[in-house]
């Protein structure tokens, strides 16, 4: 997978903008606003790159999802202080990304069973894909701690309260998308994302018909 070539205009224009603030920033001895930049941009391109590691490819809304939270986590929480200037800033943050979180959990079980429909009950698949996203919330909470510590942000604003009320939009909103992981792992994805929402139902069908590529190349090799 070429990373370059495989990716939208859009994101790549944002990766550059990026990059290129992250050295204006270096050159000014703007330190803090350069390392932000600099570390969205990695963070942005971990997905991508994990992809081209495992021979997979990401669907573009999923990508355009992820790099969008990370400057909005990162660049536009921290550098320009949405966090303090906003307070709904975080709870929208991660009401928006357990969503996200919620379809990584079925697309990670999805690539383990490999298939159309799924041999485990559906009642399962929901508490692995809730038991998934969760997961990942939380080592996003053990990222703010770790940033908010190391290198002196302040993504966790309030400590306590303001980690366990993001865990528990994340909890919320995951328990809401249960019926439909189990409607998906009953039904089989592509006959699921005909009823979504389009950007769900987007990602859904690339990510199913680019497994599905993966399988039939694998296959001829």
């Amino acid at each position: 997978m070429n990373i370059i070539r495989d990716t939208n205009t859009v994101i790549l224009a944002v990766w550059a903008l990026l990059l290129g603030s992250g050295l204006v920033a270096l050159l000014l001895g703007q330190w803090s606003m350069a390392f932000v930049a600099l570390f969205t941009l990695t963070l942005s391109l971990t997905p991508p790159l994990l992809a081209s590691r495992y021979s997979l490819k990401l669907p573009m809304p999923f990508l355009v999802a992820t790099t969008l939270f990370f400057i909005g986590s990162i660049l536009l929480g921290e550098a320009f202080d949405f966090y303090e200037r906003l307070w709904w800033w975080d709870l929208a943050l991660h009401g928006a990304s357990a969503i996200g979180f919620g379809l990584f959990g079925f697309l990670f079980v999805f690539m383990l069973f490999e298939g159309d429909r799924f041999a485990a009950p559906p009642s399962a698949i929901a508490f692995i894909t809730f038991c998934v996203a969760m997961t990942v919330g939380a080592v996003w909470e053990i990222f703010e701690y770790g940033m908010d510590n190391i290198f002196g942000l302040n993504m966790q604003k309030s400590g306590l309260d303001d980690t366990m009320g993001d865990i528990m939009v994340d909890a919320l909103v995951h328990s809401s998308q249960a019926p439909r992981a189990t409607s998906i792992s009953r039904n089989g994805p592509l006959a699921c994302s005909v009823g979504s929402s389009p950007p769900l139902s987007t990602v859904i069908a690339a990510f199913t018909r680019n497994t599905a590529k993966r399988r039939a190349n694998d296959a001829v090799a």
